[in-house]
Order: structure tokens, then C-alpha cells, then sequence
């Protein structure tokens, strides 16, 4: 048992990561191991910062309150262990700033941890056994895929450790035959992201209506949710074809291959949903590339910084936003809930289309 502890120990100086803002790349220099960094500062956001945020993320977080109610006490010995998919994403970057951010605003502690790529399941799996041996009130996942993550669950269950799940989802049947449980979830509704993008796509679509959507990895919750839904709106339409759908595992480079491929293969080709902005960035450099950036509507989800600046240039049509700033405050609050013996709810955070004709309207979004 003690060499197993051990080992886990060190597993958790591999993978506890430092990061920067929502929509930043990542700074860390790969195969270093950053120091383990936590959150834990008295008061609240300064009232200068309090003035720049955005109308709509103060409407987000009113939304996402009414929700949690009744709020926990909070108190400052409360210690919260976050677990992201990785960092080479800058949604996940953004988010394990938006923890950090949020626990020092509500006075506690919270230490973020990564898998070391989007699709390594196993070194995630390594980094929630690392979490569950230490003195964590609740522990706030994200898994990769709905099963990588079970067999940590089911070790944070033996040791009490309440377990909220974020966002791409636990197969619940499956834990639940096993013996697991989730103690709390928050999410946004992939679905229903992927139906609010195709239906705002068609708005800027003209020509052949000829559509296309590139997935994340096969099996994730949050690709196949937004597949599903643009999905049903594409098909839907009279005068839309959908031609193709290709994973590309949430990876620029594979993400600008199918791109390419897609703009051979149908050159009279009008939109392609990318079911995140990383993708959808990649697929706007494929285009650019063959001079048809301006021939195809091009639209992703999280909007990245990157993303921001892309639809501002038009060199994307346009994202799905949900603010990582008051969605990690709240997984923090309902964990915290959870924590102190309290029922909860299933919790989700609202949805909102940027595109070219009103990105202006989210400066201040985080």
C-alpha cells in the first residue's frame, strides 16, 4: 500500500499544471513539471475588474445562481480538486484560470490538474488516482471519453470524496453497474449547442448549402451531443445537404487535413461546423489556404480568444459561448454544496451565438 501511495505521489508532481487566461496558449514548456499551484484568496473581484465584466456573463452567472440556491456557507478551510482534460486546449486553459480565479474570489482552495493530451485517457485516469489520495472536500471532473474515468470514481466512493462531474459526461448506467455514483453535475447542453449553431449558420449561408461538420474524438459527450444536434437541424432544412462528417479528435493538424480533404472532395462546399473552436480555426487556415476562406461559413464552440479575434477579422462566422469565469465559480459552489451534505440538481449553464454581426457585443467575455 505504501509503495502504491508513492507512486501516486508522484504521478501528482507530473501532472498538477500551471496555466494562463480563457483563450490563451499554453506557456508551460513541454515535459516540465510546473509546480502545484492553489487558490486561496480572501475578498472579492476588485471594483475596477467588477465594471468590465460583460452584461451578458453578469446575466450567465444570475442564471447559474438561481440554480444553486440555497448557497453553501463557504468557509475558508474548504479545499476543491479540479480535474481538466489538458491543456493543450485553450478552453481548458481558460478554465483552470477561471477555477483559480473564482476560489480566490469565494475565499477557499482549489488545485487543477490535466491529463497530458485530449486523447490520453489513461494519463487522466493517472491524475484523478493522484487526486483521490489527498484531503480533497469534492473533486470536479471532466473526462475524456464517458468510461476513462470509472475506475478512479469508483476509488474516490470507497474514500468519501463527493465527485461532481463537468461538462462531457459520465456514463452513468455504466458506473452505476459497477457500483459508482456522481455526487453533482454541471453542463451545458451539447445538443443543444449544435442546434443554435446550425440554425445561425443558415442565416450567413448562400450558394450550394452544402455543409459539413468535423467532430472532436468519437464517443465524447460533447462531440456527438453537438453533432447530434446540427445534425437534426441540417437535415431538417429544405435545400441543405450534409456531405460529410469526419472526426478529427479535437487536434488542429487533423482538424486542417479534413478540411482539405472536404474542400477536394466538394469544392462547391458552403459551411463546415467544427465542433470546437480548435478545429474550427484549423479548418479556417485549410480554406485560406485554397483561397475559399470567403466562400465557406466556418463556426465552432467555446469562443477562444483565438476565436474572438478570428470572427472579428471574418476569418470565422462564429461560436457558442458560455463564460469559464462564472461556469468554474459555479462547479466550485456546487461542489462546495455537495461537500456540506447538501442535495443537489443537475445544473446548466446558459448559451450564448456569437457571430460576426455582434461579437462587438462580448468585449469583456471570459
Amino acid at each position: 500500500m505504501k509503495k502504491r501511495i508513492i507512486a501516486l505521489l508522484l504521478v501528482l508532481a507530473l501532472v498538477t499544471v500551471s496555466g494562463v487566461g480563457c483563450g490563451q496558449t499554453q506557456s508551460e514548456t513541454p515535459g516540465e513539471a510546473p509546480e502545484v499551484e492553489s487558490a486561496n484568496t480572501e475578498g472579492s473581484v476588485e471594483q475596477k475588474e467588477e465594471l468590465q465584466v460583460n452584461p451578458k456573463v453578469k446575466e450567465a452567472e444570475k442564471v447559474l445562481m438561481s440554480q444553486l440556491e440555497p448557497l453553501p456557507e463557504l468557509k475558508k478551510d474548504v479545499k476543491i480538486g479540479a480535474l481538466v482534460i489538458s491543456l493543450t486546449n485553450p478552453f481548458w486553459v481558460g478554465m483552470k484560470e477561471a477555477y483559480e480565479a473564482a476560489a480566490a474570489e469565494l475565499g477557499i482552495t482549489v488545485e487543477v490538474f490535466a491529463g497530458s493530451t485530449e486523447g490520453d485517457k489513461q494519463a487522466q485516469l493517472d491524475a484523478l488516482d493522484a487526486m483521490v489520495v489527498k484531503d480533497y472536500d469534492a473533486i470536479i471532473l471532466s473526462p475524456i471519453e464517458p468510461f476513462n474515468l470509472q475506475p478512479g470514481i469508483l476509488r474516490a466512493n470507497e474514500n468519501g470524496i463527493p465527485i461532481i462531474n463537468l461538462g462531457p459526461g459520465v456514463d452513468v448506467a455504466s458506473l452505476e453497474e459497477r457500483g459508482g455514483y456522481l455526487d453533482g453535475r454541471i453542463a451545458v447542453d451539447f445538443v443543444e449547442q449544435g442546434r443554435k449553431v446550425a440554425e445561425d449558420m443558415l442565416k450567413y449561408m448562400k450558394g450550394s448549402k452544402k455543409v459539413a461538420i468535423i467532430q472532436g474524438i468519437i464517443g465524447a459527450g460533447q462531440s456527438e451531443g453537438r453533432t447530434q444536434g446540427a445534425k437534426e437541424v441540417f437535415e431538417a432544412t429544405e435545400g441543405v445537404e450534409l456531405v460529410s462528417i469526419q472526426p478529427a479528435d479535437w487536434d488542429r493538424n487533423k482538424a486542417y487535413s479534413v478540411a482539405q480533404d472536404l474542400i477536394q472532395a466538394h469544392p462547391d462546399l458552403n459551411g463546415i461546423f467544427a465542433c470546437n473552436d480548435v478545429m474550427a480555426l484549423a479548418a479556417a487556415e485549410a480554406l485560406e489556404a485554397e483561397g475559399k476562406l470567403d466562400e465557406v461559413v466556418i463556426y465552432g464552440v467555446d469562443f477562444t480568444e483565438e476565436a474572438r479575434e478570428a470572427i472579428k477579422a471574418g476569418r470565422m462566422s462564429g461560436s457558442i459561448a458560455y463564460p469559464c469565469s462564472v461556469y468554474a465559480k459555479a462547479a466550485l459552489i456546487l461542489a462546495a454544496k455537495v461537500a456540506e451534505g447538501q442535495k443537489v440538481q443537475p445544473v446548466y449553464a446558459p448559451l450564448e451565438v456569437v457571430n460576426v454581426d455582434n461579437v462587438h457585443e462580448f468585449e469583456g467575455w471570459k
